[in-house]
Order: C-alpha cells, then structure tokens, then sequence
C-alpha cells in the first residue's frame, strides 16, 4: 500500500505561485508513476502533470510552460510548482500514485488540497 499526503494549497492572486509538495510513504523507486490531477466546480478531474521514476513527463496543454512537477526520491515526495496562476487553476489537487506489478496496475490518490486563484 501507498499512502500519499499533500501540501502546500492555499489563495493566492491570479499571477502569483505556489508549490505543491506531496510525501509517499514508501521509497519513490517502487511507485512507477506520479502525478497531480485536479477537479474544479462542475468539472471532470484531469490530468495536470505525471512523471515516472525514468524521468519521463508529461502535462497538460493548459498548464505547460507554467508548471513544473519534479522527484526527490530520497525523500519520496514529488512537487508540482505551479506559476503564472490563473483563476481557471482553481481546483482540488490530487496526487496519485501509480505501480505495476506483473501485469496488474494500482492505483493510490491522497486526499487533495485546495487550490484557489483570484482575479
């Protein structure tokens, strides 16, 4: 089992950043997949960022150029720097955890933080 914690939402001004922070509680070498994903008011929840423990990213047009996720495996949390906030950012994050055993794929997410812009 993994269990995810997140960290870091709060209010901030459209323009302005934060940094999201999210601790695995297992070694980061053993989870395939990260990512954060988020659901605003009346929304679906969508992927923002994943990156895997090859290096490999990927993020949504709407956020690319803004965000950066990045692993620090020695400390098995993964960080999601968001800039250049907009007021359609405003959701609940979700960090997620992805692992791959034989040909079965797990999924874990941790509870979310919120996140809200204003304009």
């Amino acid at each position: 089992q993994v269990q995810l914690v997140e960290s870091g939402g709060g209010l901030v001004q459209a323009g302005g950043s934060l940094r999201l922070s999210c601790a695995a509680s297992r070694s980061s070498f053993s989870i395939n997949t990260m990512g954060w994903y988020r659901q605003g008011p009346g929304k679906q929840r969508e992927l923002v960022a994943r990156s895997t423990s090859s290096g490999t990213t990927n993020y949504a047009d709407s956020v690319k150029g803004r965000f950066t996720i990045s692993r620090d495996n020695a400390k098995n949390t993964v960080y999601l720097q968001m800039n250049s906030l907009k007021p359609e950012d405003t959701a609940v994050y979700y960090c997620n955890a992805g692992v791959i055993s034989g040909s079965v794929a797990f999924s874990y997410w941790g509870q979310g933080t919120q996140v809200t812009v204003s304009s």
